[in-house]
Formats: C-alpha cells, structure tokens, sequence
C-alpha cells in the first residue's frame, strides 16, 4: 500500500511562502514575514497520491493543514458500513480543528494531493497570540459551512444536468478565486476530478455524467478541449443551468 510522502521542506518547490499559489486564501493570508517565519518552524508538507486516505474519522490528528494542490474528499461512514461524501476539500482549504482532538471525518485524496501541514500545538498557541490567524479561520469556518449548505441543496434537490452544472461552477469559482479573477469573461481551468469521481460524489451513474456534459456542451454552456480542459464562455449562464439566482461567493 502506498503511503504519504513527508516532503522535505528544502526541496520542495512550494517553500517560498511568497510564491505560494494559495497564499492570499490561505489562513496565513495576512500574516506579516515575522509571523510567517514563525510558521516556517512548525510546517511541513505531505504529498498524497490519489486514492490514499489522509486521515480516517476518530484518528487523533496532530497537525492541521491547507490544501496547496489537488482534491480531497470528505466522507462519513455509517454503522452499517454505507458511506456518504459530505464535501469537497479544494486548494487553499483548511484540513483539521484547532482544538479537536480527532478527525470528524475520513478524508480522502481524490487526485494526487500536496498540503501544507502545521504542528497543531505550536499552531494554537500562535493563533492564541495572533488575532487576525483566528479571524482568518473563523471566515473559513464561516465559508466552509456556507459550502456545506450549498452541497445538500446540489445532492438533495437538484436535477442531474443542475448537478453537474454546479460542480463546475463550484470548480470554476475557486480556480477563479486562485488566480485572482472574476466571472468577466470566458474562464478556463483544467477539471480536476474525473466522470468516474463526478459519478461517485453526485450520486449519477457514469452514463448520466457523460450525458450531461455533452448536452452542456453541445448547448455551447462549456467547451471542452479533451477531457479535461474546461471554458465557460459566460459564468452567469452556467450558474442559471445550476439553478442558481445569483453569483453570491464569486470568489469565495
């Protein structure tokens, strides 16, 4: 069984804080280099490949971590061994709570995944010190719950062809949120998940999944290139085929 990698910090090509692909969404977006240099002391990074489960629900976690580079799933097991998907962990998203012991879900790497991990004792006690690390959490947490919400209205009311729609728009929003960008104009992101995930965390069948992909396609909603290269010529239509009313969280 394959195993996550510890990367080591000097060799890793994500070490520049400053060039850091999530820094500005990150929880140490507003550190200064002082507090950042803090943290340089008690990071680390590891790398997972795609399929491996980076904690299961009741493990005590000893780091808290952001995600730098791919997707993780978050998944709830039942007693009976039925297992539900309850959210998606994208780039810049914070894994683990300060404060909490064990881990309230299994989460797993959906695609080949790299984050940035902090010692969770040395991380309370600076964001005990630090008051804006604690308010950057807490409009995390607060977005995080917002994401939550909007996951069981996609899997609980929503049409297959809305689904998909909106798991695209979700996708687009935080590549745009990366880059800096906003809904003006075409956006063009690389799909991370395959029709297989998409299949398996929207509850559709493969067939389903490709289906409403082409249909969205040939309605000139999305333009592919391969299988993977996405461009939403205009996000608003997209979001009215997610049978959303507003872009409320563009760039959240």
């Amino acid at each position: 069984m394959a195993r996550e990698q510890i990367m080591n910090v000097a060799d890793s090509k994500h070490d520049d804080c400053g060039a850091c692909p999530i820094r500005h969404r990150a929880v140490c977006a507003r550190c200064n280099e002082d507090e950042r240099d803090v943290l340089d002391d008690m990071k680390y990074y590891r790398s997972y490949e795609a399929g491996q489960t980076v904690v299961w629900s009741g493990d005590r976690m000893d780091f808290v971590a952001s995600v730098v580079s791919g997707i993780a799933s978050l998944t709830q097991t039942m007693e009976d061994g039925r297992t539900q998907m309850v959210g998606l962990l994208l780039p810049s998203d914070f894994v683990g709570r300060p404060g909490r012991e064990h881990a309230p879900y299994d989460v797993v790497a959906t695609t080949d995944l790299v984050m940035c991990c902090f010692r969770k004792k040395p991380f309370e006690v600076m964001m005990a010190e630090t008051p804006h690390i604690a308010h950057r959490l807490l409009e995390m947490t607060l977005d995080e719950l917002d994401a939550a919400r909007e996951w069981m209205l996609l899997l609980g009311r929503k049409t297959a062809r809305e689904k998909i729609a909106s798991l695209i728009a979700i996708i687009a929003r935080r590549d745009a949120s990366l880059h800096l960008s906003g809904p003006e104009g075409a956006m063009a992101f690389d799909l991370p998940l395959t029709r297989v995930a998409m299949a398996d965390y929207l509850g559709l069948t493969l067939e389903t999944v490709s289906r409403q992909i082409s249909a969205l396609r040939k309605d000139e909603i999305i333009l592919l290139e391969g299988k993977r290269h996405v461009t939403i010529p205009n996000f608003q239509k997209l979001l009215d085929e997610a049978g959303d009313d507003s872009d409320g969280g563009m760039l959240n």
